[in-house]
Parts: C-alpha cells; sequence; structure tokens
C-alpha cells in the first residue's frame, strides 16, 4: 500500500490509508471502472464504454476490522474475525442503492453466504434496503462466481457492493479488465468529508523515473470535483473525464503500463491539451 517493507514488529505492513478511513469513518469505497478504449482491455469483444461499473466497497467493517487486535504471539495460531455489523451495512447497501438510482439501477450484492454466518447478515440486511429501492433491480452472487462472471460478463454489471476484503480483491481485478491498476481511480466517503486516490499503490520501485500512469491520479481528482457541493466545481469534474476520455481516444496515448510509450508527464499533458 506504501512501502511494502516498512512493518509493524508483527510483520503486517502499515497501512495509513485503512487508518485514515476508519478514523474519519469514510465507510463508502467507490471504485469506479470504465473502458475507455477496447485494445486496453484483455478481454475480446468489448468496445469503449461497454465495461461501465462502480464496486462500492465497505470501508470500516468486515475482514479488516481485527487487524489491529492483540494477537498471541505464539506462532502456532493466528486469527481474524469478520465484523458484520447492521449500522455499517444498512448505511453501505443504502449508498450502494443511491449510486444505482444515478446509474443504471441495479445492484449486485457479493458475499458469501452460503459458507459464513457473518454473511448470512449481509444479505438479510440487503434484501431489507433493497425494498425501500422497488425501482432497483437486484442480484445477489458469491464473491468466487463474481469473480467468474467479472471476466465472462462484466457487461452484466452496474453497482456491485461487498464486504472490505471482497471489494479490496475485485477491485483489482476490475481495474485489469479495463487497463490496470493506473486506470482505476477511487474514493473514500463518509458522511462528512472523503478522501480520493487512485486505488493503486505508491510502486516505490519506479519512483523518479516518470513511468508511472496518472490516469487514475486525474480522474480521482475529477471524482473528488463531482462529490463537491458546487454546481461549478462540479462541472469541472467532469470537464477532466471528458478530456481523459478524448486523450485516451488516441491508442497511441499510453504509458508503459498499457504498452505505450507515454511517460508520466507527457501523459499529463496529452489529457491536458482537451481540456477546455
Amino acid at each position: 500500500m506504501g512501502m511494502p517493507s516498512v512493518r509493524w514488529p508483527d510483520g503486517r505492513e502499515m497501512t495509513p490509508q485503512i487508518d485514515l478511513r476508519e478514523r474519519l469513518d469514510l465507510y463508502n469505497g467507490l471504485r469506479p471502472i470504465y473502458l475507455y478504449a477496447a485494445e486496453d482491455s484483455p478481454l475480446k469483444k468489448y468496445q469503449a464504454g461497454e465495461i461501465d461499473f462502480v464496486i462500492v466497497r465497505e470501508n470500516t467493517e468486515g475482514l479488516f476490522a481485527a487487524r489491529t487486535d492483540p494477537q498471541e504471539q505464539t506462532r502456532e495460531e493466528a486469527r481474524d474475525i469478520m465484523l458484520i455489523t447492521r449500522k455499517g451495512s444498512l448505511r453501505i447497501f443504502r449508498a450502494a442503492f443511491h449510486q444505482a438510482m444515478q446509474r443504471r439501477k441495479k445492484v449486485t450484492l457479493v458475499d458469501k453466504a452460503n459458507v459464513l454466518p457473518s454473511m448470512v447478515l449481509f444479505r438479510e440486511i440487503f434484501k431489507e434496503v433493497a425494498a425501500e429501492f422497488p425501482e432497483v433491480e437486484t442480484e445477489v452472487v458469491y464473491v468466487d462466481a463474481a469473480s467468474l462472471f467479472l471476466v465472462q460478463r462484466p457487461e452484466t454489471f452496474d453497482v456491485i457492493v461487498t464486504e472490505n476484503m471482497f471489494g479490496d480483491i475485485l477491485s483489482d481485478l476490475a481495474a485489469g479488465l479495463v487497463g490496470g491498476m493506473g486506470m482505476a481511480p477511487s474514493g473514500d466517503l463518509g458522511d462528512d468529508c472523503a478522501v480520493f486516490q487512485p486505488s493503486h499503490g505508491t510502486a516505490p520501485d519506479i519512483a523518479g523515473q516518470g513511468k508511472a500512469n496518472p490516469v487514475a491520479t486525474i480522474l480521482s481528482a475529477a471524482m473528488m470535483l463531482q462529490w463537491l457541493d458546487h454546481p461549478e466545481v462540479q462541472r469541472g469534474g467532469d470537464m477532466i473525464q471528458s478530456a481523459v476520455r478524448a486523450a485516451l481516444a488516441d491508442p497511441r496515448t499510453r504509458t508503459c503500463d498499457m504498452g505505450g510509450q507515454l511517460g508520466t508527464r507527457e501523459m499529463g499533458d496529452a489529457i491536458l491539451a482537451h481540456l477546455n
């Protein structure tokens, strides 16, 4: 997430980003996935715009909730506890349905309710919230099947809502469908504040080399502007998204992670040239 070699004494990587989510109660992890050009996807047949969905990840509970709990240092056994609460589930599901109301009005719950009692509760609460939004189509899919369907038929998804760990894993898989982590913006939203950043980590191995793909960072800035409650600022976010779309319409406008030749600055300049 940051510097993989910098770890706590128990071996865990330091994760200030997760700390920030929990301290600021940024429970709504928003991960939009959009295919800008057919050549950016490893999947055949999909054209620009045909992969277009958003993952809504519960950010403050789930399997991450016990990560700072004291553990017996016997090294013979370790346990992690998945936390699912009614409060946390209600608010993330309502956030997902509100997203769907602005999109194509479909919500997919991804869980593991066939095995885990915590996921049975998660699904029960999802069905309660779904009743509040009768105009929204719903489906429930186990996380293993969801991984399969994201590869086989990603065009059928609109809004995916899921637990913390499942959302973490599926977000990376989904980014791979549209060009990689350099194309994956994100926002961590609370009721009063939010943090926006690309879904990828810091990639210290290429620091200072001008190789990083800036598109996810630029799109994260657009998400931030669209989240702010002022029409002119939101218009700025729309302008950035339009500039990215126009720049990526040219197949030569690609960084090395996407098979292109542009560096970080050149990609940024290409997007800036379309900003008007």
